[in-house]
């Protein structure tokens, strides 16, 4: 038990770290390669789409999979703080509620790299959607 004490808070917050920085890079990816994108140079929808959903899922993954990170980090948490109160024999009303609101902290950090996630990922969606409408629009024009 003193090993998972020891190191959860590193496992947690480095893991959503990690998380973090994966999807800030890949948003900034995508950003950056829909502002150069040529339409004209795709001949067909599928490799548009192929093109524009591409890392997408990375981001889309860290959204939806921080928030259970976070929440394993405070159930264990949570687990360690029970077993502490176990062992010592003493039911401390301040140790409880200091060992839950430290507990707790790692479900705030997930949210905190999920909320990001998810709007990046939904304003990603939308753009690669306008630009699958313009490609559209651009063919018709053509035909």
């Amino acid at each position: 038990m003193e090993l998972l004490k020891h190191w959860l808070d590193p496992a947690v917050f480095n893991t959503l770290g990690i998380m973090s920085l994966l999807m800030l890079a890949y948003t900034i990816e995508r950003y950056l390669h829909y502002s150069r994108l040529e339409l004209s140079s795709f001949k067909s929808q599928e490799m548009l789409e192929i093109d524009l959903t591409n890392h997408l899922t990375i981001i889309a993954s860290v959204g939806s999979n921080a928030p259970y990170i976070g929440l394993l980090g405070t159930v264990l948490g949570i687990l360690i703080t029970f077993f502490d109160l176990g062992q010592a024999g003493l039911l401390d009303a301040s140790n409880i509620m200091t060992g839950l609101a430290l507990a707790l902290k790692a479900t705030a950090m997930g949210l905190l790299v999920a909320i990001p996630s998810i709007v990046f990922y939904n304003a990603l969606q939308r753009r690669a959607e306008v630009l699958r409408l313009e490609w559209q629009h651009q063919q018709r024009i053509s035909h």
